[in-house]
């Protein structure tokens, strides 16, 4: 029996609970306990989004080898679907998936009362790195400075800190690491604290910056797909893709002043992040990225996604509610580059089949047939 055999919702339940040897009971009875520890003041209750799996996906990356399942929380009919088409199409050769820890970033703002003063809180800054690396430890024993960025604009000095937070996503810990650096950077160089966050983190925004320098994880996926896969799978050819992502993806995107240059990442990394107790604010960061559209010499069409600002953790926050432990444990990820990874990957396959609907005319039918 495969996934698309089961007709009910139990029945799929209890497929990936025997052929993930997994317990997802959870996901039947989707009320939070109220002895659920949550992190919602006033909390009056729940609310409950339909969750979908797509897959099984044949990815090799970094942290990842071998058949994965995406839980996909969302309202939007035909999105599962597609992401499950886009995994068909790409199963063959697989989806190469690659990750690079860039760190959670704050953005705290301080300021001088003369310029050249300004200009001595910025060197008193490089010369002792390694003291403020000590003083973020003091606040977490998971916590790692990486690096700081110092922007001066005339009397205000911008820091951008950037942390390794272990497997948590991390925005607590580096606030409150940030905090710690600001009050010991003010106490010796006579800086005023501006505040905490002041946008050069930047934060639940979308940004140039955070585009070029990446936040979080940069997440890199690329696949290579048979020309003949291309007309059975996906019902159109290469070239009509290419020429769809062209016009979409490049013009259509240059022409709208997008950061994004991309058909719809957002909406997978939306209905990731809201199945594994993700912080869905991020999803402003996960639409940032470009698609790239290639033909080979041999016909066959190659897809590659970049996701720059990939905020995500394993532990920490929403990841704790049982039903979103549950949704996670269907990937088998344990570590938050590892889920990284499964992220990218189903971005790719939802790129690759709405660009497909786009190429075959379908995408008006397909919602009207799964979304009303």
């Amino acid at each position: 029996m495969n996934l698309k055999d089961c007709k009910t919702v139990k029945e799929r339940n209890e497929f990936l609970q025997e052929t993930l040897s997994l317990s997802l009971q959870s996901l039947l009875s989707t009320t939070i306990d109220i002895e659920e520890k949550v992190h919602c003041e006033n909390h009056i209750g729940s609310v409950t989004i339909p969750l979908g799996v797509a897959g099984p996906f044949l990815i090799k990356g970094e942290e990842i080898n071998g058949k994965y399942f995406i839980p996909l929380a969302t309202t939007e009919g035909a999105l599962v679907a597609s992401i499950n088409r886009g995994a068909k199409a790409c199963f063959e050769n697989g989806i190469i998936t690659s990750v690079q820890r860039v760190g959670v970033t704050r953005g705290p703002v301080l300021k001088a009362n003369m310029l050249v003063n300004a200009v001595k809180i910025e060197k008193w800054i490089w010369e002792h790195m390694s003291e403020l690396a000590l003083k973020a430890q003091e606040t977490s024993t998971h916590i790692r400075l990486m690096d700081i960025v110092v922007k001066r604009i005339g009397l205000y000095v911008f820091l951008r800190c950037s942390f390794d937070t272990d497997q948590a996503m991390g925005m607590n810990m580096a606030t409150i690491a940030t905090q710690r650096l600001i009050e010991f950077i003010s106490a010796k160089t006579k800086a005023a604290i501006i505040t905490v966050a002041g946008n050069f983190d930047i934060d639940k925004k979308p940004a140039w910056l955070n585009s070029i320098y990446g936040r979080g994880f940069i997440v890199n996926a690329e696949a290579v797909i048979k020309k003949e896969t291309v007309s059975t799978v996906l019902k159109c050819t290469p070239k009509q893709i290419e020429q769809i992502w062209k016009a979409k993806c490049m013009i259509g995107s240059a022409i709208s002043g997008s950061i994004g240059f991309n058909a719809h990442h957002a909406n997978i990394v939306a209905a990731i992040y809201a199945a594994t107790g993700q912080d869905l604010a991020h999803v402003v960061e996960g639409s940032l990225g470009m698609t790239m559209i290639e033909i080979m010499d041999d016909g066959s069409l190659y897809i590659s996604v970049n996701l720059p600002s990939i905020m995500v953790g394993t532990i920490g926050g929403g990841t704790q509610l049982k039903t979103q432990t549950e949704a996670r444990s269907i990937t088998g990820t344990k570590t938050s580059a590892a889920l990284a990874e499964i992220i990218g990957a189903g971005v790719l396959a939802g790129e690759l089949s709405l660009l497909s609907s786009l190429s075959e005319g379908t995408l008006a039918s397909s919602h009207k047939k799964l979304g009303r």
